[in-house]
């Protein structure tokens, strides 16, 4: 009896080229867009223009979404959020000599 190996383990999700957190940008952008499209409708929005909204909404979604897939890559974005948590430089104002001196200990005064 042959088995088929599943030869996908430990890689990405892939769907038309986006990868990993793209497709779930993507995936959730469209979702929210419909969301948005059928609350308008109901709220007795003109249906060219709720119809207008979803084309111009989901072409910006999609255009955005593999732009940035092309940009940064697999993981680049993920690069790019972790970039912006850390500071650019350190600053300390502290007297160098301050620096490697041990704090002094307070004395506690027994009542």
């Amino acid at each position: 009896m042959e088995y088929n190996i599943n030869k996908g383990i430990g890689k990405s999700v892939e769907f038309k080229g986006l990868k990993a957190q793209y497709l779930f940008i993507f995936a959730g952008g469209l979702l929210a867009v419909f969301i948005v499209f059928v609350v308008m409708y109901m709220a007795g929005v003109d249906q060219w223009v709720c119809i207008g909204f979803g084309v111009i909404a989901a072409s910006a979604l999609v255009w955005l979404t593999f732009n940035l897939n092309a940009k940064y890559g697999e993981h680049g974005l993920m690069k790019l959020l972790a970039k912006r948590q850390h500071p650019r430089f350190l600053i300390n104002r502290k007297n160098s000599r301050r620096l490697f001196q041990c704090p002094k200990k307070k004395e506690v005064r027994n009542a």
